[in-house]
């Protein structure tokens, strides 16, 4: 099979592949698929209070779930959604964990409480995100928030899960770690790209000027391209790593700081090209359930291995694939990340 990093780029006429995705293609649903049950597997889902991320651990709870770690940064809509999702699956175990990423502390305490509290772990969604509208900055760390969340913070959860899942599952079973990515990272400009330091220059207006579109679709192929190189050098024997699009779907949170006029336009766009959430939700369980070792370090798409965005397969994206792992790896070295990956290899 083709990896994502081999395939063709997307056509340039992207409206057709968007009208292909939201309209033509239909996700089936994990109840319309022969999948085995998941009695004894324990899973992770990182922003489950709510949107695509509570539906897939819905999903994987009607699969027969054992347990359920639901991340989430605020405990009381935690322990709603879980006493929800309860209803899908009322044998199993479902803990509600505090997980703040937009703070490194945060982060780190629950990759120990994984590491502490759970016997073994099979599947981790890492679905967490943010799509700020306005520009602001993480107090503690510095950084623009969709770059701090949706790329920095996701990278350093990422790396210290590793060797988490690593010694709670077998080489013969890997653990799977799915990434929610999007499709925006083909669309955005990246007019910034040759700015140094790269990070550092998302967080000065003066120097990449605000755009919530952009930055979000940006900050998603900052996670793609830092990925990348992560799973040439992680085994998919330890640890199965992919990427899954939901496509555009609706009933979510992700715009939820949106207003006025803004709102309005989302909310009917998304009502009229938007998938229902259960559908999108369902490229998730896929990611995890349906691709194996040969989807390590892929695109998922329409639950099948696709392209990766167009300006990763040119020279600019060779040079900032280089710069976002240097830059990146800069930042979290107080985490000690270079010697957990070197224990992967």
């Amino acid at each position: 099979m083709v990896a994502s990093k081999d395939m063709a780029l997307f056509p340039k006429n992207f409206a057709k592949v968007f009208f292909n995705n939201q309209f033509k293609v239909k996700i089936e649903l994990p109840s319309e698929k022969e999948l085995p049950s998941l009695a004894g597997k324990v899973a992770i889902v990182t922003g489950a209070n709510s949107g695509l991320g509570k539906e897939s651990a819905k999903q994987l709870l009607t699969l027969g779930l054992s347990r359920l770690v639901i991340a989430v940064r605020s405990p009381d809509k935690g322990k709603t959604a879980a006493s929800q999702l309860k209803l899908a699956n009322p044998g199993a175990i479902i803990d509600v964990w505090t997980l703040d990423m937009e703070s490194y502390e945060s982060v780190q305490a629950f990759v120990r409480k994984c590491s502490i509290d759970l016997p073994s772990i099979d599947y981790t969604v890492l679905n967490a995100g943010v799509a700020p509208t306005a520009f602001s900055t993480v107090r503690s760390t510095g950084h623009e928030t969709a770059i701090q969340v949706n790329h920095i913070s996701t990278a350093l959860l990422t790396i210290l899960l590793l060797p988490v899942l690593k010694a709670k599952s077998t080489q013969s079973n890997p653990a799977r770690l799915t990434v929610v990515n999007s499709l925006t990272a083909h669309l955005c400009k990246f007019a910034n790209r040759n700015e140094r330091p790269l990070l550092a220059s998302f967080d000065d207006v003066s120097i990449t000027p605000w755009s919530s579109a952009e930055r979000y679709g940006v900050s998603k192929l900052l996670s793609q391209l830092f990925l990348l190189q992560l799973t040439e050098v992680v085994k998919a024997n330890y640890v199965v790593i992919n990427m899954v699009d939901p496509g555009l779907t609706k009933g979510t949170d992700l715009a939820r700081d949106t207003s006025g006029v803004l709102r309005i336009a989302s909310k009917a766009f998304s009502s009229i090209a938007g998938r229902p959430v259960d559908r999108g939700a369902a490229t998730y369980v896929d990611a995890l359930l349906c691709h194996g070792k040969e989807s390590h370090g892929c695109f998922l798409m329409n639950t099948e291995i696709s392209p990766l965005a167009s300006f990763y397969y040119s020279a600019d994206g060779k040079t900032a694939r280089e710069q976002v792992w240097k830059e990146t790896m800069k930042e979290l070295s107080f985490a000690r990340i270079e010697d957990i990956i070197a224990s992967m290899i």
